[in-house]
């Protein structure tokens, strides 16, 4: 399978660059995978469109300020301004890193995405804020400006990259990060930190979407997915089967897998809230012999294509992907390709929003 079928024309104009004010404002464009037909309507319908005994599963990973810039050994310390450096151009000396995945504790080791990538080497050592409050050394290299970087030890280094860091907006939202993605390029249902991109399904909600939900009686549930490089790199091959994903932590609580275990054995719709959660609930469930879920905590890999035989989602509430992305492929295997892609062209006419902050899509 070629990866040029999944592709799509995009003006540029559609890719939304900043979030709503109302987060529950977003248009939402149905999909009925059986027949693949769809109409237009708006995320604030959503809970009406949910049946009595759907069971619904979020993502509650939550995004921290994972994104660092610096100056490297040799460089002089030059004050840092609230505002992305990016957006003036890189000075001599100075780096960016996008931390991606904590590998080990102690030592701190994280993998990484380092700029500019061809001329930080193993050995090299990284500097971060306006006193040096946090430095590190590279000690591994991979390829397209990946590295693992070791942090010298801090007495608290989750408080520093909360004041140092910026939020890791992805490269399509060509504006620096101010103080409202804080909050806005985050889940109202955000609670286990971990990611360093949001899932971008969940930030149409509000607390009083979630309440109609409930007062539906519509159950929901739980599960972890720390978004992390497996979601956003790009695919550098040519035939889908030849890509592969990076790993990223997940964790399924006994209180969810029993949950989910029971809506699954009684024939109920499970609705996954973004394709992380969908990514979650089926690796985990292609661990056991019997396709149920096992509560712990491990990482996932899995890659979605169209040819996957769901075992736990039968519907799929996302945001609109990039063209030729693992993001896309995955919901082109749940909604069929030629519906989906079919689905898209309708949204680029309609001038729908795109991308993270843009509008969603409901498949079922």
């Amino acid at each position: 399978m070629l990866v040029s079928e999944f592709n799509y024309k995009l003006p540029a104009e559609l890719i939304a660059q900043e979030p709503l004010p109302d987060r529950a404002a977003s248009r939402l464009l149905q999909l009925n995978r059986r027949s693949g037909t769809f109409r237009d309507s708006r995320f604030r319908d959503f809970p009406d469109l949910l049946r009595p005994d759907d069971l619904v599963v979020f993502n509650n990973t939550r995004v921290f300020p994972a994104r660092l810039y610096g100056r490297r050994s040799g460089a002089k310390a030059q004050p840092v301004s609230s505002q992305n450096p990016a957006a003036r151009g890189f000075l001599k000396g100075r780096v960016e890193v996008l931390l991606t995945r904590q590998v080990s504790s102690e030592p701190n080791e994280w993998e990484c995405l380092v700029r500019p990538g061809r001329k930080i080497g193993v050995g090299e050592r990284l500097f971060f804020g306006n006193r040096d409050d946090l430095r590190a050394e590279v000690v591994s290299r991979g390829t397209f400006g990946e590295r693992r970087i070791r942090f010298e030890p801090v007495t608290d280094f989750f408080s520093l990259i909360e004041e140092l860091g910026h939020v890791p907006l992805p490269p399509y939202i060509e504006r620096p990060d101010g103080l409202g993605d804080r909050d806005r390029y985050q889940t109202v249902y955000a609670r286990e930190r971990g990611s360093v991109a949001a899932p971008t399904a969940g930030l149409h909600f509000t607390p009083e979407i979630l309440g109609r939900i409930r007062g539906r009686d519509v159950e929901t549930a739980e599960i972890t997915l720390h978004v992390g490089l497996g979601t956003f790199q790009p695919v550098r091959v040519d035939q889908v089967e030849n890509h592969r994903l990076h790993c990223e932590a997940y964790e399924v609580s006994t209180e969810a897998s029993t949950t989910i275990n029971r809506a699954v054995a009684a024939g109920r719709r499970v609705v996954a809230i973004g394709t992380t959660t969908v990514r979650t609930l089926e690796y985990v469930a292609g661990q056991s012999e019997d396709g149920t879920l096992q509560p712990g905590v491990g990482e996932a890999d899995i890659f979605i294509y169209p040819g996957y035989q769901f075992r736990v989602v039968g519907a799929l509430l996302t945001n609109f992907h990039l063209p030729q992305s693992t993001l896309l492929m995955l919901v082109c295997a749940l909604g069929g390709k030629e519906s989906v892609i079919e689905a898209y062209r309708h949204a680029v006419e309609q001038q729908y929003r795109f991308y993270s902050y843009g509008d969603c899509m409901f498949m079922e």
